[in-house]
């Protein structure tokens, strides 16, 4: 028997909204690729196929979506597939032009009186069925959101795919929901694309338990490549120092694009600084908006000097971008790009495009060193640092920021001092950098230092890193912290509420690796990592 899955939805209500007509920009991600996901978003009569009773036709009106809405939704469902080598697509022409069992029309439409109130549906495994088999979103149901439909269209995809829901079971094996939610908020809040990605921004595929057990884990990527007649798409960086790919600079600055296919993809990239000055690098995931909204990909990005030594690794832990700001001496260096997970995510799907921009300033250096250093001392954030120079500074100022992009400044110190404590107002980490000028009108920025919430606002706090037992012991400063703890994959073993002072947390039949344990106040959230060994 032929099984379907559909997307339920609460509605809460539905807005009114203007049917528009306009013609569907044609659009395309992998042009060459032999397997076609098409978007249709015209509307289409759909005949003879396992969602017709009889004879009659289901007759499918248009999305209701105008030009840019449609676009967007495209460059978002695209991001979900493009590490593969499958097309996806807004034109009927490489639909019909791909194998009949190569191919998936997905109708984003606003009939859904047929079918019920849900946000899309599917039969799985269709994509290879060869007899047009569509599957469905319902936009109106949606709300006309394109966040929402993105996500059922990538979702519903997925089930003609041969996927299943990823659910959620507790320490005892008992199914919890049979949809993810995942985890977190902001940039790096993260679901899993068969969960409900609706409420996350980072949501990716996923190797996680389905509804049908909690050892029925689903290991999505090899499922996607393996049983459908497609794989992943070609490298486009090798991974080897000698094989890098060459960045040159052209007006002093250099652009190269870039996907991560697979979770053990590397791409190195090689490019000659000319003199001594400042390097800038920007790496940006792709996305559609601010706050990387779209992004499928948390990029770390490692430089290495000429002597493929290290120098650092760059990878900003509430952001998906990453960013160089660094003097550099004239030379050969490489960029290491590749995917890594975040405090919410795994490192398993984190893929997708990527963008670097590095531009090259000139200048001699007067710097020999500029390292900031920070530390807490109880409810103090504790600053010092390091300046030889053979200019004279005339000017510093130390700045903060809450997400690692934006900094603002907190103090300007007197240029002789080299020390700045005290009680910041906010409670979250923060990042502080430290921004000089010389008195030859050069300014430079310092490395990046990160300090953690502070100790007159306490919460929660594991008190071994490393365990050797099934128990987890837990220091709570109340009565009004709940725990919920999970392994890499993002299955939630237990959960529960924390009493004031030592708590241990037992996990029936915890093995070897490494766990995240969340806790809430219903305010904040933190999360702390442990091994068990």
């Amino acid at each position: 028997m032929k099984n379907y899955l559909r997307t339920v939805l609460v509605i809460t209500m539905l807005s009114v909204t203007t049917f528009l007509k306009a013609q569907v920009p044609v659009l395309s991600s992998y042009p060459s690729a032999p397997s076609v996901l098409f978007l249709d978003f015209d509307g289409h009569a759909v005949q003879n196929t396992g969602w017709n009773i009889d004879t009659t036709a289901i007759i499918c009106g248009g999305s209701g979506l105008d030009n840019t809405k449609i676009t967007e939704i495209f460059n978002r469902v695209a991001e979900d597939y493009r590490p593969f080598n499958i097309n996806v697509t807004t034109d009927s022409a490489q639909y019909h032009a791909a194998p009949a069992t190569q191919r998936m029309r997905v109708i984003v439409t606003v009939s859904s009186s047929w079918y019920g109130s849900a946000g899309g549906v599917a039969f799985v495994g269709s994509f290879t069925w060869g007899d047009g088999t569509p599957c469905f979103v319902f936009s109106a149901l949606l709300n006309y959101n394109t966040k929402n439909i993105s996500e059922a269209v990538a979702h519903e995809a997925g089930h003609t795919l041969n996927l299943y829901h990823q659910a959620t079971y507790n320490g005892s094996c008992g199914l919890t929901s049979q949809y993810n939610y995942g985890l977190g908020s902001g940039e790096i809040g993260w679901a899993p694309i068969m969960g409900v990605g609706y409420y996350q921004n980072l949501t990716v595929w996923h190797n996680g338990p389905n509804p049908y057990g909690c050892t029925n884990y689903q290991n999505e990527l090899d499922i996607l490549t393996t049983m459908n007649g497609f794989g992943y798409r070609n490298d486009d960086h090798a991974a080897s120092f000698g094989s890098a790919t060459v960045a040159t600079f052209a007006s002093n600055q250099f652009n190269v694009n870039g996907v991560v296919e697979r979770n053990t993809d590397q791409d190195m990239i090689r490019f000659t600084q000319p003199a001594v000055g400042r390097f800038l690098l920007s790496a940006i995931p792709y996305n559609v908006g601010t706050g990387n909204s779209g992004s499928n990909l948390d990029l770390q990005v490692t430089l290495y000097n000429s002597s493929q030594t290290q120098l650092n690794v760059y990878n900003p832990g509430t952001l998906l971008s990453s960013v160089i700001d660094s003097t550099l001496n004239p030379g050969v260096y490489y960029l290491r790009i590749e995917g890594r997970g975040n405090v919410y995510a795994p490192n398993y799907a984190s893929l997708g495009s990527y963008s670097l921009q590095g531009n090259f300033m000139a200048g001699a250096l007067p710097l020999h060193r500029l390292e900031l250093r920070g530390q807490l001392n109880g409810d103090l954030h504790q600053l010092n640092w390091f300046i030889e120079a053979d200019e004279e500074v005339t000017r510093q100022v130390v700045e903060i920021s809450v997400d690692g992009r934006n900094f603002t400044p907190v103090t300007e110190p007197a240029a002789a001092l080299r020390a700045f404590t005290y009680r910041p107002a906010i409670s979250s980490s923060v990042q502080y950098r430290l921004h000089v000028t010389f008195d030859n009108g050069r300014e430079y920025y310092s490395n990046i230092v990160t300090l953690r919430k502070s100790g007159s606002h306490p919460r929660p706090r594991i008190i071994n890193t490393v365990v050797s037992s099934n128990a987890v012991e837990v220091s709570s400063p109340g009565s009004n912290y709940n725990y919920s703890l999970y392994d890499l994959n993002g299955k939630r073993l237990v959960q529960g509420k924390l009493e004031t002072g030592s708590n241990n947390i037992i996990v029936p039949g915890i093995t070897g690796g490494m766990y995240m344990i969340r806790f809430t106040n219903g305010a904040d959230q933190w999360i702390d990592k442990f091994v068990k060994q």
